[in-house]
């Protein structure tokens, strides 16, 4: 038996949704593994303590050998160094001598302190001598390896971008006010829950949890208004779109697992402004570095806000004009069916006359 009118258009309804899967499979494949499959360093920041010729040529050296790979200059002291590292202005610091030092900060990234470990342990094996390791920035005791606010960013995302899903499909028929509201209730809902993940459930941060919960929410209000306005121009590409912007290029982009020194430059580009590397890295500033430089990254989050709001605004001024045409559009057909009935009656009535002149 040959298929159906109706199977052949099911058949094709469902290829062409098919589509969605494929193109978020290729691109994930592309965003994760063009992101993490390689991580090398360029251009990671460090310092040599000293300021004589042996820490010169020290410097020199290693800035010669890594082709690229590190940036190294030399500071007075060791106190100098540290102070780089609260202020995030390097990764590691290596103190020569007898007993040699390193001194990192896994607040900023574990992943890059272990890639500067990797290189000065090194350094001071040729020099037959053991390496101290110093953490003058250590991580949460519930996050020890300093990814866990990553895993914050992936839930709250999760829980943003599928409310997009749920306010603009099933929401669709709402007016836009009332899609925003919701909106704005589920960015609230979804920070606080990750307020409770971060802080009493698995002690991710051992202080300023306001702080985090105020970007968790900043975060979340910035994607469910972005996607609830893109839903307007998008409609049943909306998913494809949100997942591109907050997961695809989001999550590989923000700095929680390969800050932008271990990873190819355009997810290194993406990281200056995109939300999720603004949420990391204000976290991070807020819980490990006494908020330094934290004003940039909460500007990052609030622009992405504002953007949402003017999406969310744009469309309902979209829709209402569709509205409009589509009611003005439904007026006119009416009247050209009052019209045709009112001719369709003339002529009746006509006919009638007619039949009327023929009897008599």
């Amino acid at each position: 038996m040959s298929a159906g009118p109706s199977t052949n258009g099911a058949l094709r309804h469902v290829l062409g949704h098919l589509l969605t899967p494929l193109l978020m499979c290729v691109g994930m494949g592309l965003a994760y593994l063009g992101a993490f499959h390689a991580p090398a360093p360029h251009d990671l920041r460090v310092d040599v303590v000293g300021s004589g010729p042996s820490a010169q040529v020290l410097a020199q050296t290693l800035q010669d050998k890594g082709a690229g790979a590190l940036d190294v200059r030399t500071v007075a002291d060791r106190e100098t160094a540290v102070a780089s590292l609260r202020e995030q202005g390097s990764f590691g610091a290596y103190v020569p001598g007898e007993k040699p030092e390193l001194l990192v900060a896994s607040g900023s990234s574990d992943t890059s302190a272990m890639a500067v470990e990797k290189v000065f342990t090194k350094v001071a094996a040729a020099q037959d001598a053991p390496l101290k390791v110093t953490d003058v920035t250590p991580v949460a005791s519930g996050d020890p390896t300093g990814q866990g606010v990553f895993f914050l960013l992936v839930a709250l995302s999760i829980g943003a971008y599928a409310s997009v899903a749920v306010i603009g499909g099933a929401g669709a028929v709402l007016p836009m006010r009332i899609r925003a509201l919701l909106a704005a209730a589920m960015s609230l809902v979804v920070s606080l829950i990750g307020t409770l993940f971060a802080g009493p459930l698995f002690h991710l941060v051992d202080q300023g949890l306001g702080g985090v919960w105020a970007m968790s929410w900043l975060y979340a209000a910035g994607i469910l208004l972005v996607g609830v306005g893109l839903h307007t121009f998008l409609r049943r590409w909306t998913t494809l779109g949100v997942m591109v912007l907050f997961v695809m290029l989001n999550f590989t982009s923000s700095g929680g697992i390969y800050r932008p020194e271990l990873q190819p430059g355009f997810f290194g580009a993406l990281h200056a402004f995109w939300n999720g590397a603004g949420f990391v890295e204000g976290v991070r500033s807020h819980v490990y570095f006494g908020g330094h430089a934290l004003g940039g990254h909460v500007l990052v989050l609030a622009l992405w806000l504002l953007a949402g709001a003017a999406l969310v605004v744009t469309a309902g001024v979209v829709e209402a004009r569709r509205s409009g045409a589509e009611k003005a559009a439904g007026e006119a057909a009416g009247k050209a069916a009052g019209k045709a009935d009112a001719k369709a009656g003339e002529k009746v009535e006509a006919e009638e006359e007619m039949e009327e002149a023929v009897a008599v």
